[in-house]
């Protein structure tokens, strides 16, 4: 005989109830079939752990050892049922999300922070990647969910409307484009920029939007977030064009808004899985949730 949970529960029955016809009634099963468990029991454990006298039945000093462990044994084993049904339920799990810079700062913090609240056993992860980076993740199996600022793509991939942001122009007060209302990118490529990183959609962006003009964008320094982009612009190190949640969140008192009067301005992002019908409950559930359904 293997030590088993059947066992351990009946012994505990017959502790808690003081007599074996009172385990047995509320097991639902035979006082005999009691019986021959608990001998099996001891002689398993080569301990004598109840003493049977005409009032009832008591643990001995090995008995109450093993009564301790055994509710503790057998609460663990009704916790692990309990959590894997929470995994098939969605309740409980894992979530790799993959997003733009963009993404991060508008729109992720308030969906994870209500997904979370819904759902506080899902565990979140979210890390920054490039727009290509993270089309190419997602189609790899290497994150469950990406977002994206939409842009043309080879990757094998289903993608979902997100959210649509728009550019502006971020310069110091000081700056002659500070009281403008609206500028035309071709207004500004006379001054020095500070730009996100090489590599970034935005970046190219703007490049390639420089260059359909016939002109050059006057790079003066890369920096890999908007919030030194924002530290930068009101030091007066250059101008910037970011998203204008992203330069509401950031801007400091000493850089000025202006509107940017280019179709291109205005950008769509998306989300995008492997397969939807392939995501685990938990990443559904994420999916589901920050697309409003």
């Amino acid at each position: 005989m293997k030590l088993d949970p059947v066992s351990l529960r009946l012994f505990v029955s017959v502790v808690e109830e003081g007599t074996i016809a009172a385990a047995a009634k509320r097991e639902h099963i035979a006082a005999a079939a009691v019986s021959k468990r608990l001998s099996e029991l001891e002689e398993l454990l080569d301990s004598k752990l109840l003493t049977r006298t005409n009032k009832g039945i008591t643990p001995t000093d090995a008995g109450l050892s093993l009564l301790f462990m055994a509710r503790s044994a057998l609460n663990n084993l009704n916790e692990i049922v309990v959590q894997m049904r929470d995994y098939s339920h969605g309740r409980r799990g894992s979530v790799h999300v993959l997003a733009n810079i963009s993404a991060i700062t508008q729109f992720m913090p308030g969906l994870i922070k209500s997904f979370m609240t819904l759902y506080p056993l899902i565990h979140v992860s979210l890390e920054e990647q490039q727009s290509l980076a993270i089309t190419k993740a997602v189609a790899e199996n290497r994150a469950d969910i990406g977002i994206f600022t939409r842009l043309p793509h080879g990757a094998d991939i289903e993608v979902f409307p997100f959210r649509s942001d728009r550019l502006v122009l971020l310069v110091p007060n000081e700056h002659p484009l500070a009281g403008r209302d609206s500028v035309d990118l071709n207004d500004t490529l006379d001054y020095e920029y500070v730009a996100l990183r090489s590599g970034t959609h935005l970046n190219f962006q703007l490049i390639k939007a420089a260059n359909d003009l016939g002109r050059s964008l006057k790079i003066r320094m890369e920096v890999a977030s908007y919030d030194a982009l924002c530290l930068m612009v009101q030091a007066g190190v250059g101008i910037g064009i970011l998203p204008e949640g992203s330069a509401a969140i950031y801007r400091l008192n000493g850089a000025s808004i202006v509107r940017l009067n280019e179709p291109w301005a205005s950008r769509e992002l998306s989300a995008c899985v492997r397969s939807r019908a392939a995501l685990s409950t938990a990443a559904q559930l994420f999916l589901a949730h920050v697309l409003g359904e």
